[in-house]
């Protein structure tokens, strides 16, 4: 598999999938769950970030050394560096228009140094200073990931060294991931999350490099799950690795190994699932990207446009590299113009980080939902901020009862105007829009 193929119109592995309807009790026409808010979930994933390394300029020659055919570009006129700077332009636009996503933080860039000791080529200071950009500007907004351990070669953890053999079958990209058990990849996963969790990041998810786990989903699914679990303590760990960009095809996130779910401890892994291909400037510097192809300027075309009128999640993806586009910021101008676009067409996106989209469709395909005498019983396994859904059963004044706390719900005019612990009328229909812990919630009223 040649890095991510994000032009390939592909299809999504079940294997391990343990989900569907939600369980409502027999009562499916009384209860609908829907998007959090009523509104589509959006997220933009950036992916090959990291602190200061640009990992086009120091990972090309690693590839091309595999594949010395494919590999051509003279990546030395590359930048080695995205300076901070631009970082905090970037942060700071995507704040002020309250978007979120998830950011990589590679733990070992292309084999330069480690996030957690130094970078040769970078002062110690240097490097602290990125990461507290990184820590104080984007956690806030962006899920931190790693993207494996080098995004290049791959590591042998006993030792901290890369493999000696450079082949396909000891690059992250592609073999070496595709035949090992779940238990292996969580001990790789967990390589690299603990050297996350060494400068200060707390973890939900991690993203695959190029074709990692491609053809072992279901134990790259139960190794995050288990990384996740041992390292930071969250029952819901979540991984990007596919991209699907066929109209008609589903992009909802695929929950899987659900475990415990009626013991107060439940867990799963959550696939994130990418519905853009990087139509802003690519990994490698070569090819500008076109705004068009997410949404139009009439904003009547463009595959956001198709997703976004499906109500999954829109989740657009890009690369770092591509954003700063040689130190053009090609990619960025193109991010900006998407987000006007969006902005200007639509009223109901809900930029969420994946670790609240990945929580949502874990409570989403759990959650039981039961009528009783004095109102509406909700049993969660998994808690989610902004749990919505409609009810038959109309409460002049609803009051959400959890663990003998009681939450007051506040009407709001229509459904539009949903945020948590709020409740509309809205032509006929009863919307409900609350914040659900792990355990039994009741919701009644006059």
């Amino acid at each position: 598999m040649d890095r991510r193929k994000f032009l390939q119109k592909t299809s999504i592995s079940s294997a391990g999938v343990l989900s569907g309807a939600v369980k409502l009790t027999g009562q499916e026409d009384q209860f609908k769950i829907l998007n959090p808010r009523d509104r589509v979930p959006i997220n933009f994933i950036i992916d090959d970030s990291t602190a200061l390394v640009n990992l086009a300029h120091f990972g090309i020659p690693q590839f091309k050394e595999v594949f010395p055919s494919k590999y051509l570009q003279d990546w030395k006129k590359l930048p080695r560096e995205i300076p901070d700077s631009f970082v905090l332009e970037f942060l700071g636009w995507c704040a002020d228009k309250g978007v979120k996503g998830k950011y990589s933080m590679v733990p070992y860039p292309a084999c330069t140094g480690w996030l957690n000791r130094f970078i040769p080529g970078w002062s110690k200071k240097e490097l602290e200073a990125s990461l507290e950009v990184v820590r104080k500007y984007a956690t806030p907004n962006w899920d931190i990931h790693s993207e494996m351990i080098s995004h290049t070669r791959v590591i042998d953890i006993k030792t901290g060294l890369p493999y000696a053999e450079a082949s396909g079958d000891f690059m992250e990209n592609w073999e070496w991931s595709q035949k090992k058990s779940a238990d292996e990849l969580g001990e790789y996963i967990a390589y690299s999350l603990q050297i996350l969790k060494d400068v200060g990041f707390d973890c939900d998810g991690v993203t695959t490099p190029g074709g990692f786990g491609s053809r072992n989903i279901s134990n790259l699914a139960l190794g995050t799950k288990r990384a996740v679990a041992d390292l930071f303590g969250h029952r819901v760990g979540h991984f990007f690795r596919d991209i699907i960009t066929d109209p008609g095809k589903s992009v909802q996130p695929q929950v899987m190994h659900v475990e415990n779910l009626n013991s107060g401890d439940a867990s799963c892994s959550v696939h994130m699932i990418g519905c853009t291909g990087d139509w802003f400037g690519g990994w490698d510097g070569l090819n500008p990207g076109d705004a068009d192809r997410f949404i139009t300027e009439d904003g009547r075309a463009g595959r956001l446009v198709e997703v976004i009128g499906s109500e999954e999640p829109a989740l657009l993806v890009c690369h770092w590299p591509g954003i700063y586009y040689n130190g053009e910021k090609i990619g960025f101008n193109i991010f900006k113009t998407v987000v006007n676009r969006l902005d200007q067409y639509y009223d109901n996106l809900y930029w969420m980080k994946l670790t609240d989209i990945a929580s949502y469709w874990a409570a989403k395909e759990y959650t039981v939902i039961d009528k009783t005498p004095s109102g509406i019983q909700l049993q969660a396994p998994f808690a989610c901020k902004d749990f919505t859904f409609t009810s038959a059963l109309e409460m002049q004044q609803p009051m959400m009862v959890f663990d003998g706390k009681k939450e007051s719900l506040t009407r709001v005019d229509n459904r539009s105007q949903l945020t948590t612990n709020t409740w509309a009328k809205d032509n006929g229909v009863n919307y409900y829009c609350v914040n659900l812990s792990v355990g039994l919630h009741s919701l009644g009223g006059i």
